[in-house]
């Protein structure tokens, strides 16, 4: 197959529109000064895996909608799928398209949908496939036309390779977005903390802002390391995440205030 399909086809004319909310005819954008709507963008990464990085995602995405604007998440590369009435699933690209209102094609909004839960470029090689920027970048491109903001989710940490000579954090620097840092907080997650905001700043990135996310309820001495990472990373802290009874984007969102990040849109009051 071409570098340039996506990995798993989705039975929908190539043609289709793409679908949006009903209720975004009611919730247009504000208009700044030059006339054009506000854009905001960013990649959220973590500190690993499962450290909550959909969730906060997810979370974005309800604020943004909640803000007023067509909002779109975005995973470019899942490993984990299942077959579900004739279509391909992965748990974290469902919650962040049901986060969002608008609606495009599995195949634009996750252009590298694998069905190993392994890491990319192993789950790839299983299925014959080389992972390449190529259909990410032009997926991007499309999405950001189609929103007024995206929300970019890495896979895994923030270099997990994707084939041989390419990573998640050369995925990060090629499309150039303002980064979200999410630590997972566990046993290590100052290190590993520290470790991944030089690397992003390495590649010429900046931390926008960064989420404590409580991935276990008894970490002792939880509020001593978000201190510490607090006084270490030169980004706001912008919310802790408890340990959710009931993990959701609503729940997440209450959590955290994304409201001083760059261009992030007021509500519209019109």
């Amino acid at each position: 197959m071409s570098l340039d399909d996506p990995v798993i086809a989705v039975d929908i004319p190539s043609d289709a529109p793409a679908v949006v909310d009903e209720t975004e005819s009611q919730a247009q954008p504000a208009v700044l000064a030059n006339g054009l709507p506000p854009r905001f963008c960013c990649f959220v990464t973590g500190t690993d895996t499962e450290i909550g990085k959909t969730l906060v995602s997810s979370a974005m995405l309800h604020a943004l909608v909640k803000a007023g604007v067509r909002a779109c998440g975005m995973k470019p590369v899942a490993a984990g799928a299942e077959l579900r009435d004739g279509e391909w699933h992965n748990d974290d690209c469902d919650q962040l398209a049901a986060a969002g209102n608008v609606h495009l094609l599995p195949s634009i909004t996750t252009p590298f949908l694998l069905k190993e839960p392994a890491a990319p470029h192993i789950a790839a090689e299983l299925e014959g496939i080389v992972i390449s920027p190529v259909p990410i970048l032009a997926a991007y491109v499309e999405i950001n036309a189609a929103s007024d903001a995206v929300v970019v989710e890495g896979v895994g940490g923030f270099r997990v390779p994707l084939n041989d000579e390419f990573d998640t954090a050369d995925l990060a620097e090629q499309l150039d977005l303002p980064v979200v840092l999410v630590v997972g907080l566990r046993l290590g997650c100052i290190s590993h903390a520290l470790l991944t905001v030089e690397a992003i700043e390495a590649r010429g990135l900046t931390v926008i802002g960064w989420v404590a996310n409580e991935t276990q309820a008894d970490m002792a001495f939880a509020d001593e390391n978000v201190a510490a990472l607090a006084q270490r990373i030169d980004a706001p802290l912008l919310g802790r995440i408890p340990r959710l009874a009931q993990p959701s984007a609503e729940a997440a969102a209450a959590h955290i205030d994304f409201t001083g990040l760059p261009n992030w849109p007021t509500r519209n009051k019109l």
